[in-house]
């Protein structure tokens, strides 16, 4: 039962978007700065976002070179260097909107180690420069086996090393808390604790149906617009979008004295991930150990996985020193048939910003734009 005060006040808005995430916040960012005057709010079902946003390893990537390639064998040229802009220009738009030192950016450049069995990766790095060169004018990809040595990389298990100087690093801590600072300074709001059960469009309004949790009853609230950014738990509001779950776990060592890494690494197609961040390594991935077993939206770990990583560590590129695990967790992602991301409208007033393939860094903030700009098509701008 509610109030006549909040029934007044806290009822109706312009816009609301589920989900609080880099993606969510990103599009409530761009909304308020084409409508100044329009209400918005973002839902948050958790305590803190909900999916990846603080839960990944922070890449600022586009992409390792064995991953285009492998995307290569199902996608045309075309597609692969559509998604490779998306990505760079995303970025470029995210360090913009918040500032390095906001982000916590680095540009140390990016790494590919590549294994003895892999080696016909090489050959093809000029391919693959050449198919860029629209979008990156110098050669997106270098060989740079002298730096195996100076990283202290085993020489048995890495044949071959790819730099990439375009890439770098966020801290995700940093860059989702200043996003947050950045909509609250606007006015935007944001209300966490807030899980949407369901919504319905009407002529004039989307009505969204919140659990509330401390009255034995669901708050509807009604909006011009609603846009679900939720990522890989998009089916429980969307269920008919082709999402696929992925679960990618991470262990972060304590610091290591002497550490040699510096900068983000790729491995295996991009499914391990390692980088350094204040003297420790955090390394992540190995789903294709389980492709099974990771389509989950279960927060947990697995022994499977956690001694792969560690393994990886210990004989690849920690071998011969000493470390110790300080922090194990798990982000879920969002996969699909295509790598493509899902930005669409379902009506003239729902659309939806999700499916990002572990890449939503670099492409939420095009993905905010694109969605602004298919609301402001709808003329729907502000109820």
């Amino acid at each position: 039962m509610l109030s006549y005060w909040e029934r007044q006040s806290f009822l109706h808005y312009d816009h609301i978007i589920i989900g609080s995430g880099i993606t969510g916040l990103s599009v409530a960012i761009e909304l308020k700065q084409a409508y100044p005057e329009a209400r918005v709010l973002v839902l948050e079902r958790g305590l803190l976002p909900t999916g990846a946003s603080t839960r990944n390893a922070g890449f600022a990537c586009m992409g390792s070179a064995s991953e285009l390639l492998d995307d290569l064998k199902t996608q045309s040229e075309e597609a692969v260097i559509s998604l490779f802009s998306k990505r760079k220009k995303g970025l470029e738009l995210l360090r913009k909107r918040l500032g390095d030192e906001a982000l916590g950016y680095r540009n140390d450049g990016g790494f590919e180690l590549i294994a003895e069995e892999d080696l016909a990766v090489m050959e093809r790095l000029d391919y693959l420069n050449d198919l860029l060169r629209p979008v990156i004018e110098l050669e997106a990809y270098q060989e740079d086996h002298k730096r195996i040595e100076t990283f202290g990389f085993a020489k048995d298990k890495v044949a071959a090393l790819i730099y990439s100087p375009f890439e770098g690093s966020i801290d995700t801590g940093k860059a989702i808390r200043s996003l947050i600072d950045l909509a609250i300074s606007k006015g935007i709001e944001i209300k966490t604790g807030a899980e949407v059960r369901q919504f319905e469009e009407n002529e004039n309004h989307v009505l969204v149906a919140l659990q509330s949790p401390l009255r034995n009853d669901s708050i509807v609230l009604y909006t011009g617009t609603l846009t679900v950014c939720t990522n890989a738990f998009t089916k429980q509001l969307l269920p008919n979008e082709d999402i696929v779950p992925g679960r990618g776990q991470i262990i972060i060592t304590k610091p290591i004295p002497g550490l040699k890494l510096k900068g983000i690494f790729h491995y295996d197609e991009g499914y391990y991930y390692f980088r350094e961040i204040d003297g420790r390594v955090l390394i992540g991935g190995a789903r294709n150990l389980d492709f099974a077993g990771e389509r989950t939206q279960t927060f947990s770990t697995t022994k499977l996985i956690q001694e792969d990583l560690e393994s990886k560590l210990r004989e690849m590129i920690l071998p011969g020193q000493h470390f110790e695990i300080d922090m194990r967790w798990s982000g879920i992602m969002a996969f699909g048939k295509s790598k493509s991301p899902i930005i669409k409208s379902f009506s003239n007033r729902v659309f939806g910003a999700f499916r990002f393939g572990g890449m939503g860094i670099a492409l939420s903030s095009l993905a905010a734009a694109e969605i602004v700009a298919l609301i402001g098509d709808r003329n729907v701008g502000s109820s």
